[in-house]
């Protein structure tokens, strides 16, 4: 089968090769321009080009997919796949192909359609997740269904974690979807537009968590919100960061927020009469560190209370 592939982050990468591995003509590969990356800001080629190059494939990285109409038209694709491209599919060019622009979407639509459906699932305390392959339309992830997988989401499993999991389980599906839509073995299953929940793009304010929560909520945020914009909160007046936490079954301080030790183990208080315990943490400007280097590194005292940002 001639196909277009558009995708950028290494999300997409497994769905590139599958695709070149069983056999189908990828006739150029689109994906984000390079950007500026690290201290130096130097240029770094997205993983997607540098897994086409790899593969022999023809890379075209445009500012806006929406000046590409004719010369997508002129290849004369059967079928298009998006994984994690980047920019809204313009109507003129889901047109294009006769088998349609087909999406790996990482959640068990319709609900967490959005950017960010990984990161929102671990974040809401979801059990179960999955993958969706999706025949786009005009909409923000709601055309019709034709493949599923659910996965369970391990207890202490982030962000990371699920994606390098979910992104081999999505390039699967995708090549299964383009064979059964090939051979008529899949009808296309509309979505329930009424159970559908969003999964917006992440802001540097969602990581901000709230010591009135319960422990767990908590600890699904700093899960969830890995690597970017992290589970975060107010510490001696400089952001501080929880990067691994847990809910743990001791005695707390009334106050949420407060910040104790038990054992050489660094606690805070939480809602509820709870408490989260703090395995790795880290102050704004500082390492990340592990609760033992913290604990030898910092005084703690009765007004070290997480979350007054002026203290």
């Amino acid at each position: 089968m001639k196909l277009v592939f558009l995708g950028t982050p290494e999300f997409a990468v497994p769905s590139l090769e599958a695709l070149a591995e069983a056999g189908h003509q990828v006739l150029a590969v689109y994906t984000q321009p390079d950007r500026p990356a690290g201290r130096k800001q130097e240029l770094k080629a997205p993983p997607v080009k540098e897994a086409a190059l790899r593969l022999g494939l023809e890379v075209r990285q445009p500012e806006r997919i929406r000046h590409c109409v004719d010369e997508l038209a002129a290849m004369k694709p059967d079928a298009m796949a998006v994984v994690g491209y980047g920019q809204i599919i313009p109507p003129s060019i889901i047109d294009i192909p006769p088998l349609g622009i087909l999406n790996v979407h990482a959640s068990l639509l319709p609900k967490y359609r959005g950017a960010a459906p990984i990161q929102w699932a671990i974040a809401n305390g979801e059990t179960v997740t999955g993958v969706t392959i999706m025949r786009i339309d005009a909409g923000l992830d709601t055309g019709d269904i034709l493949l599923q997988e659910a996965t369970k989401i391990g207890a202490e499993e982030t962000a990371p974690e699920l994606a390098a999991r979910l992104a081999p389980m999505g390039a699967r599906l995708l090549v299964q979807a383009l064979e059964g839509l090939a051979n008529g073995s899949i009808q296309p299953v509309p979505q329930d537009h009424a159970q559908a929940t969003l999964a917006p793009i992440l802001k540097r304010e969602d990581g901000l968590v709230d010591f009135r929560w319960p422990a767990a909520r908590i600890a699904c945020r700093a899960r969830g919100f890995q690597p970017w914009p992290g589970a975060w909160t107010w510490w001696r007046g400089q952001r501080f960061f929880l990067w691994k936490c847990r809910p743990a079954h001791v005695e707390t301080p009334a106050v949420p927020g407060k910040l104790f030790s038990h054992g050489r183990r660094l606690y805070a208080a939480c809602g509820q009469g709870e408490a989260l315990e703090l395995l790795e943490v880290q102050a704004e400007g500082r390492k990340r560190m592990d609760s033992a280097a913290f604990l030898n590194g910092y005084r703690l005292t009765e007004n070290d209370i997480l979350g007054e940002r002026d203290q």
